[in-house]
């Protein structure tokens, strides 16, 4: 699975003008499910997210994690960051997995960090989307499993 991490102070996400999930200080996720990714993957991303120390503690250093400081999640399924810009100028995304599947593991995902304890908040799979977001810091982090 592939995800971008921005740490940030607020984020939104809306659906027809509604917002329909949105979180104060914490993450917000961005993630795609790969072309052989399973319910490991989708436990080992959530746990390594949720362990991130990318917060400040007392001394201003990146030393806390999302647990350690209890923020939130806001998560967010985009199947482009699947996104193959070697060849020619139009992206191609055919390492993503099927709808069907991708489907799966992004509620897997977000399931695995809800029973970490993390407080959830979710965009809606394959609808078109506006999130919004104040990054903090900012702090931005690509990871893949």
């Amino acid at each position: 699975m592939r995800a971008l991490i921005q740490r940030v102070s607020e984020a939104a996400v809306r659906v027809d003008g509604a917002v329909i999930g949105q979180i104060g200080q914490g993450l917000l996720i961005l993630v795609c499910a790969m072309e052989g990714d399973d319910a490991t993957t989708s436990a080992a991303l959530a746990a390594k997210v949720s362990k991130l120390r990318i917060f400040a503690d007392d001394a201003g250093k990146m030393n806390r994690s999302l647990v350690d400081t209890g923020g939130a999640a806001l998560i967010v399924s985009q199947f482009t960051l699947a996104a193959d810009t070697s060849r020619g100028n139009r992206p191609g995304f055919s390492a993503a997995t099927a709808p069907e599947q991708g489907r799966l593991l992004y509620e897997a995902f977000v399931a695995d960090m809800a029973d970490l304890g993390i407080p959830t908040a979710i965009g809606s799979f394959g609808a078109d989307m506006a999130v919004s977001l104040v990054n903090d810091g900012p702090v931005t982090i690509w990871m893949e499993l």
